[in-house]
């Protein structure tokens, strides 16, 4: 009998190995596992008599018209956002006396003036800002760079984007539709330009916004990280490398990563742990416990030690999920955050828009010592202007 109950229990285990294979193999971790497992020994929670400075920042792939949806549909979803993001969140304030603020990532091949214009009218009121997204498909390096010059020029006609100080030029951060940087999908689809940071820094780019994608094939294997990438002329997906610390910079692009951990709170068959990927949506609402992970994943620059980037990302502009982004969920996240700051000298929270995320990683990467809010500013100036 016992080889009969040995037999039982290898089999059993066989089963749940294949299983576990196979969950790995079905949400692409093989991608990503490895440099998690690798690097596990930095994704450490801030000790409690640490100062802290969470910098969050939400990056909502906001699309009016997904799912094919009417003109007027789209509208209805705008104006929801426009009417109740103020109502509901404009009593909060950060630790610099800031509301929440809200980077809409607007699709170019959805746009609509009416729409820009309502969206303007919230940044303007200081909710947020708007910088650029966009699906595409077995497009050309030349139409590539036809469609973010064009959007370009849209957007600052709505007074958005932001301008470098010095130089004055027009500049935006990106986010690339269906997660394809770089033709990153192993069949091709919904990209076609291998080479797309050339165009990209050509244009004005000053920095990319679209990871983490997992459970997504198109996840780089590099995670948890601000870093900077340059083109690989051999072939797609320059994302997949970084530039060793304190190369040049001149030609590379910022990539600016959002938390990507194992979550053990949350298992599947009591053992296979749950993925936390910065995600915003109905299923997956923001709160403290996930905060604490995000923090865990330590998305820092090393000369900013007491500064933690927590740049998260939505799907806002389907009804689906309005009621996480804009209602009791996300109310209280943002009663937690404020309870927690009151109660703790020493956490304190900053609302930040996708270009002053990039201004205090720039100001950091420059040695700069004091507050956040005399850096939100640091190189990118907001363009936004009062209507004519």
């Amino acid at each position: 009998m016992g080889w009969v109950v040995g037999g039982a229990v290898a089999a059993t285990v066989v089963v749940f190995i294949g299983l576990v294979a196979w969950q790995i193999r079905r949400r692409h971790m093989q991608r990503w596992l490895p440099a998690y497992l690798r690097e596990r020994h930095r994704f450490q929670p801030p000790r409690p008599d640490e100062e802290i400075h969470v910098i969050l920042c939400i990056c909502d792939h906001f699309e009016p018209k997904a799912g094919k949806a009417s003109v007027e549909t789209g509208r209805q979803r705008v104006a929801r956002w426009v009417e109740q993001y103020p109502k509901q969140f404009g009593h909060f304030r950060d630790s610099d006396g800031r509301p929440p603020r809200y980077t809409f990532f607007f699709p170019i091949e959805e746009y609509e003036k009416e729409y820009l214009d309502a969206l303007a009218g919230l940044c303007r009121a200081e909710f947020g800002e708007v910088e650029i997204h966009l699906h595409h498909d077995k497009d050309t390096p030349e139409g590539l760079r036809a469609k973010l010059l064009g959007f370009k020029d849209v957007l600052a006609g709505h007074g958005l984007l932001s301008r470098h100080r010095q130089t004055g030029a027009l500049m935006y951060a990106f986010i690339h539709g269906n997660w394809a940087l770089c033709n990153a999908r192993l069949d091709n689809w919904h990209c076609g330009v291998d080479h797309e940071i050339p165009v990209l820094l050509e244009t004005g780019c000053y920095a990319d916004m679209t990871f983490p994608s997992a459970p997504s094939v198109t996840q780089p294997p590099i995670i948890n990280r601000i870093y900077w990438a340059c083109d690989r002329p051999d072939g797609p997906r320059s994302q997949d490398i970084a530039l060793p610390e304190g190369s040049p910079i001149d030609r590379a692009l910022l990539l600016v990563q959002g938390p990507l951990l194992l979550d053990w709170s949350r298992r599947k068959w009591g053992v296979m742990p749950a993925v936390e990927n910065a995600c915003l949506q109905t299923s997956q609402p923001p709160s403290l416990e996930r905060l604490w992970l995000w923090l865990r994943a330590r998305v820092q620059v090393p000369e900013r030690p007491d500064w933690y980037f927590v740049k998260l990302h939505a799907h806002g502009g389907p009804e689906h999920d309005h009621e996480t982004l804009l209602g009791g969920p996300m109310v209280k996240f943002h009663e937690d955050l404020a309870k927690l700051a009151r109660d703790n000298p020493k956490f304190h929270v900053h609302y930040v828009t996708a270009r002053e995320m990039v201004n205090l990683i720039k100001a950091a990467k420059a040695g700069f010592k004091g507050p956040v809010a005399e850096a939100r500013d640091w190189e990118l100036m907001s363009n936004l202007q009062a209507p004519p």
